[in-house]
């Protein structure tokens, strides 16, 4: 039988108790030596890589002697400095906002500047309470707070809420570098946010699609090139109008949406009409450039993608031209719900694929509108069905006196 090896059980302690305390002592398998001291009540140990017992003693003696020369008078360690808001916010906007798209680290700066304002920069975010909440959210409705100072609906309410949760979770699972939670729990967890009921979603109707397509040489256009691309491919508006020409397979037949530009951050490719690939080809002839050239680059700038106010403004002069009365909701998000909406007899998975779409929930909740033709199509769909079913039977159900077993 093999003798047991003994481990030594010796250590050696430098400093004071409570202040500057280090102990080193061998690891029990492999004897390399180990030292640990506390640092804010947590015990470290970390390991020396050595098995010379007279060079650890050394290394705890020295290093007690640095913890009391760094002890302010002569105390255990400062207090960490309290997390307020603002430093929060200062943490977050450093780490985390610069991984989130142009348009959402927009909202993150905004939103981050109205709860300061709101709630005080010094404000300590772990007493933020039921109270606030809904303070905040009566403040926000009357429009006595915010970038715009006019009042506003559940939904830009919501949205602002989000980010505030958003935050608090992602603090109550951060550490700082001494290994403490920047936040102990969420304190606002769990508080129900305000929601629109009756959300305006407009769809855009086929007719006044085609009026605007009508009216759209009339236009710049830039123009016309957005709306046929984003009545043909779906997408937003904000990744249609920075498209570049290496984005177009002009042989292949399709147009690559760069993570950058696309709301949820998702690179991805989808074929296209050859609606979409002719307009792409009166652009080319109007505005050839290198691979990197903008589509559809601002009239001021060639160097530089279309503005999304700029959008905006030929929207609603497109909208006079064909004569179609304002209607609150109707934009270019409208052809979007119109592409999801026509294609309602896709599967959502390929539906999702075409227009970007992450989830299918999203579609269904948001952009899927059924019109009347679709319904009455349905109805027809189903008395054929019924009917088939009768006459494989050779009754009529409607017709017959018998009663149905």
């Amino acid at each position: 039988m093999m003798a047991r090896t003994k481990r030594s059980r010796r250590s050696y302690g430098a400093g004071e108790w409570g202040r500057n305390r280090v102990r080193v002592f061998p690891d029990p398998k492999t004897g390399i030596y180990q030292i640990e001291w506390r640092e804010n009540g947590r015990r470290l140990t970390r390991s020396l890589k050595h098995r010379d017992w007279a060079r650890a003693k050394r290394q705890a003696d020295e290093v007690a002697a640095g913890l009391a020369v760094h002890e302010p008078a002569g105390k255990a360690e400062a207090e960490p400095e309290p997390l307020t808001l603002e430093r929060l916010f200062d943490i977050y906007g450093e780490e985390v906002t610069p991984t989130k798209t142009r348009h959402s680290r927009g909202h993150d700066r905004a939103a981050m500047h109205m709860f300061l304002r709101f709630f005080g920069r010094n404000r300590d975010p772990a007493t933020l309470s039921q109270r606030d909440w809904d303070r905040f959210i009566r403040a926000r409705r009357a429009g006595r707070t915010g970038p715009s100072g006019k009042p506003v609906g559940d939904r830009m309410v919501e949205y602002d809420l989000k980010f505030l949760i958003a935050v608090l979770n992602w603090a109550a699972r951060s550490r700082d570098e001494h290994g403490r939670l920047l936040l102990d729990r969420n304190p606002l967890k769990g508080l129900r946010r305000p929601t629109e009921k009756n959300p305006n979603r407009v769809v855009l109707a086929e007719t006044e699609y085609r009026a605007l397509l009508k009216v759209s040489r009339r236009m710049d256009w830039r123009f016309r090139v957005a709306l046929v691309l984003a009545h043909e491919t779906g997408h937003r508006i904000g990744a249609i109008r920075q498209l570049r020409w290496c984005d177009i397979d002009f042989e292949g037949g399709a147009i690559l949406w760069r993570a950058e530009h696309d709301k949820s951050g998702r690179e991805h490719a989808t074929p296209v009409t050859a609606e979409a690939l002719a307009v792409l080809d009166e652009a080319r002839n109007r505005n050839p450039g290198p691979g990197d050239a903008p589509v559809m680059p601002s009239p001021r700038n060639s160097s530089t993608c279309m503005g999304a106010t700029l959008a905006q403004v030929w929207w609603r002069k497109a909208e006079r031209l064909a004569g179609l009365e304002r209607k609150r909701g109707r934009g270019w998000h409208s052809l979007r719900r119109k592409f999801a909406s026509d294609l309602m007899d896709q599967p959502l998975k390929v539906l999702c694929e075409l227009g970007g779409w992450r989830t299918a929930k999203t579609v269904l909740q948001c952009y899927q509108r059924a019109d009347e033709g679709q319904l009455r199509k349905a109805l027809d769909a189903r008395r054929r069905a019924c009917g088939q079913i009768r006459n494989s039977a050779g009754i009529n159900w409607l017709e017959s006196d018998e009663p149905i077993s």
